[in-house]
């Protein structure tokens, strides 16, 4: 069972459209739990395979991918973002004034 927390965690990821970014401590903020940000990393790392959470749109407040345990993830997360129009600088870091998820 998926804990109310990363549930509304999810909802918020959901909400992030194809083609921009959000930072963790975004998605935290919005999900009503400002300053956790690495509850939002923890609630992503625990999703499926199958899960239904576009958990690539998010990445870290320097505009960069984090890495996780698994050494493919960051090259999946670009590869994923890639298709989605999202270009990286030569320093691989995403444009927030580009990119950024601004929701209403």
């Amino acid at each position: 069972m998926v804990s109310p927390r990363y549930n509304r965690i999810y909802g918020v990821v959901r909400r992030i459209p194809r083609g921009r970014v959000a930072t963790y401590g975004q998605v935290a903020e919005l999900a009503g739990f400002p300053g956790q940000a690495r509850q939002v990393g923890y609630a992503l790392r625990a999703l499926s395979d199958d899960a239904n959470v576009p958990w690539h749109r998010v990445i870290n407040a320097r505009g960069e991918l984090s890495p996780r345990a698994e050494s493919t993830s960051v090259h999946v997360q670009r590869a994923l973002l890639r298709a989605e129009g999202i270009r990286f600088d030569a320093e691989q870091r995403v444009s927030f004034v580009k990119y950024r998820w601004k929701p209403r």
